[in-house]
């Protein structure tokens, strides 16, 4: 009797090199269900596997989609994973408008030029804003407000819309889009990993809204299990429970400075405009308000269940990165 093998995939992977990429690339490179690995990213690899061919590509070239479909084409690629997004905000916000809009939408043209009909992306439960109305959680179905004048925030928002208004026009086109809350861990690097690693915190005065995590190790595994079992749809991925700001301060030993709205707002824009800080005043609304998202679709239609709830997450993050301060982990 005949035994019918099901094909192997050929992915290609934007931003390869990055936090989830370069720890997702050596699972994907071990599992023979996939048979290559295109790595598009302006970073050089940071190491070689059987499977993986890299590309120097900027999705911020004027020339990208031209240079993306002739790659996907001559690779025969049949999913792409969209990771080129930033993990903290910059001051060069055009470039990134650039990368993460921009490049979101030539990509998918290029898709579109190939015949790609499987595409993940990669984004944050920021999208859906931070405000003092909205629920206790918000699930995939919630307006996505952003922040407008965060253009960390919009830019991801946008890239969205690309990709919902794409799949839209091309009804066999497969999509995901995985939104990540705050991710912690022994190696995650973002906004609020670096406010969580200070002495000393300012906070706003009179707010102290409740937070969720998500841990690094249940990030790389979410995305996994969404390639292996062709998801589809949006999801939401945070960890189980809740914890107020205050907590988390005192899990730390970080002493909190409570600050009137008003000033710190500008007290933050005079630093961020110089430079000197890594996020600019429209960030405070999401250490004064609650945005938490719910996680009901991610555990049962995914059928993901994260290892680490949000307390277990925030304790392994900052007491491994203690430990890592006095010189006892590596």
């Amino acid at each position: 009797m005949r035994v019918l093998r099901k094909k192997k995939r050929k992915i290609a992977i934007t931003g390869a090199f990055g936090f989830i990429g370069s720890r997702l690339i050596p699972l994907l490179d071990s599992d023979d269900r996939y048979s290559k690995i295109v790595g598009i990213d302006i970073k050089s690899p940071p190491f070689t596997t059987k499977k993986l061919t890299y590309y120097n590509i900027d999705l911020t070239s004027p020339s990208v989609e031209g240079e993306l479909s002739k790659i996907l084409s001559k690779e025969k690629v049949d999913t792409v994973l969209h990771l080129a997004f930033l993990s903290n905000p910059i001051s060069n916000i055009e470039w990134v408008h650039e990368l993460e809009s921009v490049g979101t939408y030539k990509l998918l043209n290029a898709c579109s030029i190939v015949g790609i009909k499987r595409f993940l992306m990669w984004s944050t439960t920021m999208v859906y804003g931070a405000y003092p109305n909205n629920p206790n959680y918000l699930t995939e179905q919630h307006k996505k407000r952003g922040c407008p004048g965060f253009a960390f925030v919009q830019d991801k928002l946008e890239a969205e819309k690309s990709l919902l208004e794409f799949a839209a026009r091309n009804p066999d086109f497969k999509y995901t889009i995985l939104r990540t809350s705050t991710i912690v861990g022994p190696t995650a690097d973002n906004i609020f990993t670096s406010i969580f690693l200070r002495g000393y915190v300012p906070v706003v005065m009179g707010y102290d809204p409740l937070m969720q995590f998500i841990h690094e190790v249940d990030v790389i595994d979410v995305f996994k299990l969404a390639l292996d079992k062709d998801i589809e749809g949006e999801y939401n991925i945070a960890a189980d429970g809740v914890l107020p700001i205050s907590e988390i301060m005192r899990i730390g030993n970080i002493v909190p400075i409570p600050i009137p709205y008003f000033i710190l707002k500008n007290t933050v824009s005079f630093l961020w405009n110089g430079q000197l800080i890594r996020f600019p005043s429209d960030f405070l609304n999401y250490i004064r308000y609650v945005w938490n998202v719910d996680n009901e679709k991610l555990r049962n239609q995914m059928g993901f269940i994260p290892k680490y709830d949000s307390l277990e997450a925030i304790k392994n993050f900052l007491g491994t990165r203690r430990l890592r301060k006095i010189g006892f982990a590596n």
